[in-house]
């Protein structure tokens, strides 16, 4: 059986933040571009909950790992 799929608006949803595009859109303006240096988790703008999340997912190589990575490579445009 194939994993779920998580779209990245669930992810937002998961993190508390909001689902809507155009609120996305904006968070990743704002909080891009990460430095290279700086891991996902590490990010500043995150809460403990929100980070906990992160290093939960990575961890247990969860069905969410697709959609953080896609967060990341958002967040990080220079390693595209």
């Amino acid at each position: 059986m194939d994993k779920p799929i998580h779209p990245l608006s669930e992810i937002f949803k998961q993190l508390g933040l909001s689902d809507d595009p155009v609120d996305i859109d904006r968070f990743i303006t704002t909080h891009s571009p990460l430095d290279d240096d700086i891991k996902l988790v590490d990010a500043p703008f995150w809460n403990d909950s929100q980070r906990a999340f992160l290093k939960e997912k990575y961890i247990a190589d969860d069905d969410w790992i697709p959609m953080i990575d896609q967060l990341n490579e958002a967040l990080h445009p220079s390693k595209k």
